[in-house]
């Protein structure tokens, strides 16, 4: 085994144990950041975080499956171009229907933009008609970070192996107009056809568009 592989996957546990011991809410989540930060082409970063019902969700768990990490904030008017024309829940309904796993983050910290409590997440989930796998509060912001998230809907798609194969925005309108939904480029759509018939991802990396993600 190289060492540069050694080390990415050492640097990966590493992230894993940061979260799940909670030495980033310790250190700080910028000093979590330094630890890893993921790269497309490369393993994605383990983490673990609770999800809205308090049980804590590991990426790990979902080794040989497809993954979707979507960042959220249901008061960014980018991300409300998503949900209120249903196009958001149409894309995790056609995900989840073909057996991948989609994670819906929140990253917003206490007392800004999006930041909601893990009742007040499953109301949206209900009330939009979500269809994520599961809804995961990242109030530190260490998942995050980890990932390089700016903007929210910030998008990543992970496949079989773990490699992180896609990252950026959700289509190629980076507007608020919901008539702009129509007709747009998908990239994760793309990247999901592409790995699901054993493809290299076209576009791997886009700009994400929409609000920034309001770390504290």
């Amino acid at each position: 085994m190289s060492d540069s592989l050694t080390r990415r996957r050492f640097l990966g546990h590493t992230s894993a144990a940061i979260v799940l011991a909670g030495v980033a809410t310790r250190l700080g989540p910028r000093a979590a950041l330094a630890a890893v930060q993921a790269k497309v082409g490369e393993p994605a970063p383990l983490f673990t975080a609770p999800a809205t019902n308090g049980t804590p969700v590991s990426l790990a768990a979902y080794k040989g499956k497809v993954v979707v990490l979507e960042w959220t904030n249901h008061e960014c008017p980018y991300v409300r171009k998503h949900y209120e024309t249903g196009n958001m829940q149409a894309l995790q309904r056609e995900a989840t229907g073909q057996g991948v796993v989609w994670l819906t983050l929140i990253s917003s910290a206490k007392g800004e933009q999006g930041y909601v409590t893990a009742a007040q997440a499953d109301d949206l989930t209900a009330g939009r008609k979500a269809a994520p796998t599961a809804v995961l509060l990242d109030e530190p912001g260490v998942v995050g970070r980890m990932y390089g998230a700016t903007n929210t809907p910030h998008m990543y798609v992970v496949d079989k192996t773990g490699t992180l194969v896609y990252a950026g925005a959700i289509d190629d309108k980076p507007t608020t107009r919901r008539a702009d939904v129509s007709g747009a480029n998908n990239y994760v759509r793309a990247a999901l056809e592409s790995v699901g018939t054993g493809q290299p991802v076209k576009t791997p990396i886009t700009r994400a568009y929409g609000c920034t993600v309001k770390y504290s």
